[in-house]
């Protein structure tokens, strides 16, 4: 068979077919170009699924009269410039587009109409291009002082059969606002707007650069309880800086949709991500249970490699384990921060569930809430005295608990609580007595009583709080084994007769090099041939446990998200069972001073705001919001 030379039509249309994939992606190209402009506007409106019609308007720097019909030409771009030794670094690309694709390739697919007026000229001028031919440039009007609209109508008209591989309208248009929100998101200083066949689907009017402008083009197109329900992150290791926001854990969603990650600006998909957030996460949310987060990765142009797929959607990252980790740390760092903090507490649906006459405290739903006690923590509160603010009743035996697994509750405590200073030595001769500290000025308020001895009732001094004894308490005993764990080691079991696991040889590799991570973990592991894993040891707490699929397990994490995520949770799933057993039953009446220890530990604790499986321990009431439900304002 002879070696043949495509026409250039039909290499434009192979070349297009890689970059325009769906009206999506053709209008994620001409956003791109808008934005490396320069506009501060972008207008995108979309007909029939994108097939039929697109428009992408903005006010950028525009194009002059010379510069259309070479915009048009395949590998034509402003973007990219030799250096002063006469080299083109493909690795210092600063803007969003450079491969010069995307127009030719439009063009060669559909009827594309370009016109422009550049900054500073006094006329305007349009190209039009059919099919991949080629136009005359001729004068033309144009609305703003500088810009660019381009218009794009049939669009794979010259490639029947790529139409048969559309989805229907309605799912294009999804594909299309979902691209611009992500747009929107990754640069918040420019407006952006989209009407979907004359329907208006989104108005975002151009925010203040920086943090809080981000959060507020985050909280309009994730909506505004993301807003109330997030925290901030700002790190930096090692030249790469981490911002952004993340979701508390008790905000989450049934799958990952609502996870963004940004590139030096550009959107990206990377399955990094998921692996950091579900690394991040592990110990506060079910596995069925997905956090939301919008993180922002900013690395030298040279760490990082964005010309490894035609359409720009993924990355390459020179030092993966590095931005990895950054993700993980960033993450952990900033929940460890949040304290007790829950998803604004759920109250808006505990008080939709009582407007609807039903019980607000039925099986969780994840949902919206107003800003609850947590704003505490921002509000720069500081307990009345240095002593630990333990009371008696946690360290005693329940119906159903192992032994005391930390340090007794102090008797002067105690004795202080009873005599009325809650922690406060009592004045001797010549001292003038510290004033009496409040208890309903505690974040969690003072215990007033015990529902169904299930649920204790607390006042604060502007509202009130209703806390799940039995899964306020899990958390906090779960996080002293864990701090337990980590100041003694985990324990292991030597296997009588160590097994032999038959891997692949690449998953074998990756396995034995992180064998100090894994014994560090409770689990040995040595190399036994190419192929295969020799386990000597394995965790105590796991009992007897299956070794050959806990190491694939693990392989595959490995391979998926270059973590071992697996012996961790395995790990982290017994203690929660064992936390669950060791805590205050539903069902258990405790007395005030119990009552009372529970909610002062509560608020020492860091996660105790949710459960070791994600869901809120604790409902906050508003005085306002009570008074709400009664009618009385």
């Amino acid at each position: 068979m002879p070696i043949r030379r495509l026409p250039p039509e039909t290499v434009n249309r192979i070349a297009a077919g890689e970059v325009v994939e769906r009206p999506a992606s053709a209008i994620k190209e001409l956003v791109d170009n808008a934005i490396d402009a320069g506009a501060s506007q972008i207008e995108v409106e979309a007909h029939g699924g994108g097939l039929t019609r697109i428009l992408v308007a903005d006010n950028g720097c525009g194009l002059s009269a010379e510069e259309l019909p070479v915009a048009i030409e395949r590998h034509a771009t402003s973007k990219l410039a030799p250096d002063a030794d006469g080299l083109w670094d493909l690795l210092a690309i600063h803007t969003m587009g450079f491969r010069g694709e995307a127009l030719p390739s439009i063009g060669s697919v559909a009827r594309l109409s370009i016109s422009s007026r550049a900054r500073g000229a006094a006329d305007a001028h349009a190209i039009l291009v059919e099919g991949g031919r080629v136009g005359e440039v001729m004068p033309a009007a144009f609305p703003g002082p500088h810009g660019a609209r381009i218009e794009v109508r049939d669009l794979f008209y010259a490639t029947p059969a790529r139409l048969k591989f559309m989805k229907s309208e309605r799912a294009e248009s999804l594909a299309i606002t979902e691209e611009i929100k992500r747009q929107a998101m990754a640069h918040e200083a420019v407006g952006f707007s989209l009407d979907i066949d004359g329907r208006r689907i989104l108005r975002l009017p151009a925010e203040q650069a920086g943090p809080q402008g981000r959060l507020a083009r985050l909280a309009a197109v994730l909506g505004r309880d993301f807003q109330d329900n997030a925290i901030e992150i700002d790190q930096t290791r090692d030249g790469v800086r981490l911002t952004g926001f993340a979701g508390l854990p008790t905000y989450n969603r049934g799958n990952a949709a609502h996870q963004y990650l940004f590139v030096n600006g550009r959107p990206v998909r990377d399955r990094l991500l998921q692996g950091a957030l579900r690394a991040a996460y592990a110990d506060f949310l079910a596995r069925d249970r997905h956090p939301t987060a919008a993180l922002y990765v900013s690395l030298e142009t040279t760490e990082v490699d964005v010309n490894v797929h035609p359409a720009k959607a993924e990355v390459r990252f020179r030092d993966p384990a590095l931005v990895r980790g950054l993700i993980v740390g960033a993450l952990r760092h900033a929940l460890a921060g949040a304290g007790h903090r829950a998803s604004t507490t759920v109250a808006a649906q505990a008080l939709d569930s009582i407007r609807s006459q039903q019980s607000p405290f039925q099986a969780y739903q994840p949902g919206p809430s107003a800003a609850g006690f947590s704003a505490w923590r921002d509000g720069g509160w500081t307990p009345p005295t240095q002593r630990a603010l333990t009371l008696p009743g946690l360290s005693d035996v329940s119906a159903r608990v192992e032994p005391a697994m930390g340090p007794g509750l102090g008797e002067v405590v105690q004795e202080a609580w009873r005599s009325g200073g809650f922690g406060i030595d009592q004045p001797t001769e010549g001292y003038t007595a510290a004033p009496v500290f409040d208890p309903v000025d505690f974040p969690l308020g003072a215990a007033r009583a015990q529902v169904h001895e299930t649920y204790i009732v607390a006042q604060t001094r502007d509202g009130m709080v209703i806390v799940d004894q039995h899964a306020a308490h899990e958390r906090l005993v779960y996080e002293r084994m864990k701090a337990e764990m980590e100041a003694g080691g985990v324990a292991r079991q030597t296997l009588l007769l160590p097994e032999v696991v038959d891997l692949d040889p690449a998953e074998a590799e990756r396995v034995i090099a992180r064998s100090e991570e894994l014994a560090a973990l409770g689990l040995v592991v040595e190399s036994f041939g190419p192929g295969a894993v020799l386990v000597r040891e394995t965790p105590a707490l796991l009992g007897k446990t299956d070794a050959a699929g806990l190491v694939r397990d693990i392989a595959d994490d490995l391979a998926e998200n270059g973590q071992a995520l697996a012996l961790k949770e395995r790990l982290e799933e017994v203690c929660s069972t064992m936390a669950c057993h060791g805590s205050v039953r539903a069902g258990r009446r405790l007395n005030g001073a119990e009552m009372n220890a529970l909610l002062r530990e509560m608020e020492a604790t860091p996660h105790s705001g949710q459960c070791n499986h994600g869901r809120p321990t604790y409902v906050e009431l508003k005085l306002a919001d009570i008074e709400r439900l009664f009618g009385r304002r």
